[in-house]
């Protein structure tokens, strides 16, 4: 009874109590936001030639300071500038828009209000007062200093100018119908190299013929202190900067190498979509490296010593051939999802298996016909490449070649923990391996008759005399290899690149008469690259790479090192009681293979913390090779030899 009249009271005392007052949440709605971005006219700008003035004078700072002057036709009261965002060659959004400071517009020197737009940073709107006929604007483009604020592009004896990343443009048009006069002013007494035409010098001051902003952006400047032009037939040249005039000797036999190179590139392609071309090479580890492609240039990077101590530097010569192969794959034949009628447009990569794959392919080819790299080499980058499908890349299982073509946009060539999970830009390599494939399979179903070489000829020749950019498809890629040699290929490449968890692509290797080997020496390639990189590869060991400080600079997902816990920062401090050098964790790699020799202690500090740790691996060291199957000229010998006599 006593329970039954206490609930009645409780009840009672809970009915009486005050309301709470009810929660007040305040729930925004989204607006439409004006994303929208119209597509841009193919007519002219109506406002006439761009004047684009470039001073770039102050080495010590590295500072370009940059002045346009626009005009803008009567009745426009805001001028919409861009700034260029997608890049060519770059197939991503790397414009730096934040290397740019200090804008001034004015009109009538008076200066102007302009807003960028926060929907789109790389767009800046300017006001434009009533009966202004142009407008300047004045910034200045500032050049990374350390290697950590991004590329230089400036030192004290040598430049690279890039004009998308000093200029703005109107929004609105095609790049190809905005005309430009550009001028730049250099330091004093330098040589300057570019594939533009009209070249007038007056002291250190240098202007150009008027040209359209799409030609303009693929018509890079290597300037500088020490430099030297070389002829290699009447239509190419050899411009190169270096660090020091001492850089620039180069042996005949040597030079004439790059000359091969252009004779053998004739050939594979039969015809040039250039009427003029400017390998641009700078001998240097002051400016940043680059490998960048243009219809009617190239920028290139080779270590400084590369001349002077030719067959040392035999690993550091490729870059040259995969850039030149590019003025015909890339930059004349053109991926149409790639392809932009301005810098704003975002690019599509998805036949980046094409444009760089192939490209990769007939750069090393290419190498190794002309002599600009030894065969020995040469095999060395395809055994480096096999094994890294075969055993260093278990990312292979979850993503497929085609969608490594989106990792430009996705990760822009930044670090990740464990690359070989992640996978990367792989439509380079694997999709040069599966070029070799069709080769092979082209040859084979022949009888040797015919080759790639003869797609080639026939994709990327195309029209004779044509300057311009021609576009394709897959389904075109895959007519032009039906013509050549009738097979499924639509399968052939769907499976191979587009398809996750595929066999490694080994069998292109082995069709041409080689197999993949182990040895406990580096291949050629591989101890250039070591050597030059200053680091040791124990990758397919014990799947991790080291700094010359023992620093971990790599490890292979699921590998000894990553299974015992090192990663990527960790320090090597001691190898077996043994203080950490190169010799020692190869003497220590080595010793553990011996039977009974038990694990292999390393002192690994992290951080703060110091552990010693147990990896208990056997294998000794390995480091892949290409080798025959047999005595005689392979198929894959006959490949790589020469087309040219001579």
């Amino acid at each position: 009874m006593k329970t039954k009249v206490a609930l009645i009271a409780l009840a009672a005392a809970l009915l009486t109590q005050p309301v709470a007052a009810q929660v007040t949440r305040t729930e925004p709605v989204q607006q439409a936001l004006d994303t929208e971005v119209a597509v841009p006219a193919d007519t002219a700008w109506p406002g006439g030639p761009i004047a684009l003035d470039i001073d770039a004078t102050d080495t010590r700072r590295g500072i370009y300071t940059v002045k346009q002057t626009i005009p803008v036709p009567a009745g426009m009261n805001k001028l919409t500038l861009l700034f260029p965002e997608w890049l060519p060659g770059n197939h991503a959004a790397r414009g730096p828009i934040n290397l740019i400071s200090r804008y001034n517009f004015t009109a009538g020197g008076k200066t102007m209000t302009w807003m960028r737009n926060p929907l789109n940073v790389y767009q800046i709107d300017v006001i434009v007062p009533e009966g202004a006929r142009e407008v300047v604007a004045e910034f200045v483009h500032t050049s990374p200093i350390t290697g950590s604020e991004g590329r230089i592009t400036m030192t004290r004896e040598m430049l690279n100018l890039q004009w998308e990343k000093m200029s703005f443009y109107p929004a609105g048009y095609y790049t190809r119908r905005i005309a430009f006069q550009p001028k730049v002013t250099f330091p004093d007494g330098w040589q300057v190299f570019t594939a533009l035409d009209g070249m007038n010098r007056s002291g250190n001051t240098v202007t150009w013929d008027t040209v359209d902003y799409e030609t303009l952006v693929d018509s890079p400047i290597f300037a500088g202190k020490y430099a030297k032009q070389w002829s290699l037939d009447d239509d190419v040249k050899l411009d190169v900067v270096a660090d020091k005039p001492s850089q620039l000797k180069i042996e005949d036999k040597n030079l004439k190498t790059f000359e091969k190179l252009i004779d053998e590139a004739d050939v594979l392609f039969g015809q040039r979509h250039f009427d003029h071309y400017d390998i641009l090479l700078a001998l240097t580890d002051r400016m940043g490296g680059i490998g960048l492609e243009h219809q009617r240039s190239a920028e290139n990077q080779y270590e400084p010593d590369s001349f002077v101590k030719w067959d040392e530097m035999d690993w550091d010569h490729n870059v040259v051939a995969h850039e030149l192969v590019h003025s015909w794959n890339g930059k004349y034949r053109r991926p149409e999802d790639l392809w932009t009628p301005d810098y704003r447009t975002p690019m599509q990569d998805s036949l980046l298996w094409v444009y760089e794959g192939q490209t990769q392919f007939w750069g090393w080819v290419l190498a190794a016909r002309s002599g600009l790299q030894k065969k020995e080499t040469v095999l060395g980058q395809f055994a480096n490449a096999v094994a890294n499908y075969a055993e260093g890349q278990p990312g292979r299982e979850w993503r497929s070649v085609a969608d490594t073509t989106n990792d430009p946009i996705i990760n822009a060539r930044r670090p990740v923990p464990f690359s070989s999970l992640n996978r990367s830009e792989d439509y380079y390599v694997e999709g040069a391996l599966t070029w070799l494939e069709a080769d092979q399979i082209i040859r084979k179903g022949t009888g040797g008759k015919k080759g790639l070489d003869d797609f080639a000829r026939r994709f990327f020749g195309a029209i004779p005399g044509d300057m311009g950019i021609n576009t394709y498809d897959f389904d075109e890629v895959v007519r032009e290899l039906n013509a050549v040699y009738p097979y499924d290929w639509a399968t052939f490449l769907d499976t191979r690149l587009r398809q996750p968890n595929q066999p490694a692509p080994m069998k292109g290797v082995e069709m041409a008469g080689y197999r993949l080997v182990w040895k406990d020496t580096p291949n050629p390639y591989n101890k250039g690259r070591m050597s030059g990189g200053k680091y040791l590869d124990l990758f397919y060991s014990l799947g991790m790479n080291l700094n010359k400080s023992g620093k971990v600079t790599g490890t292979l997902w699921d590998g000894p090192a990553f299974n015992a816990g090192i990663v990527n920062g960790a320090e090597i401090v001691a190898v077996n009681g043994e203080a950490y050098s190169d010799d020692a964790m190869k003497d220590a790699v080595t010793a553990a293979a011996k039977e009974g020799a038990g694990p292999i202690a390393l002192l690994v500090k992290r951080g703060d913390r110091f552990d010693t740790i147990e990896i208990d691996y056997d294998g000794g060291l390995r480091y892949p090779w290409l080798e025959p199957v047999s005595s005689g000229t392979q198929p894959f010998d006959r490949l790589l030899a020469a087309r040219t006599a001579g």
